[in-house]
């Protein structure tokens, strides 16, 4: 895709919102609508946040290549926003959609599917 944006502009009350990294860019992480599965997490400067809000497809800037991709045009993989929410900090985004085939480049479903690290698991105090 383009570097260039083809305005208009993120709306100022979104954009005044936002706290992004030293690069311009905010985490999004992506979420299946329906059934919760974490999918992955990408990238969003302004433009990319703009494109997602106003097309109903997500946009992510691809910092590797320095350019926007919108998720599917060339894997056929889309993702069809259903929601995007902005956390409480305003440096991560929430993107809920619809998948369509597998989110990650690898063909998982998810990227978080390939690499469980061992971990300890904490537990609840009990009451009383």
């Amino acid at each position: 895709m383009e570097k260039k944006p083809n305005h208009p502009e993120l709306d100022p009350q979104i954009r005044a919102l936002l706290k992004k990294d030293a690069a311009g860019l905010v985490a999004a992480i992506v979420q299946q609508h329906d059934t919760g599965d974490v999918l992955m997490l990408g990238w969003m400067d302004e433009e990319a946040l703009r494109r997602t809000l106003t097309t109903g497809r997500a946009t992510y800037y691809s910092r590797s290549r320095q350019e926007y991709w919108r998720k599917g045009d060339t894997s056929g993989h889309a993702q069809y926003v259903k929601s995007v929410s902005l956390d409480c900090d305003g440096d991560a985004l929430l993107i809920k959609v619809d998948q369509v085939g597998a989110a990650c480049h690898t063909g998982l479903a998810s990227c978080f599917d390939s690499h469980q690290l061992p971990t300890v698991q904490g537990q609840r105090p009990t009451k009383g």
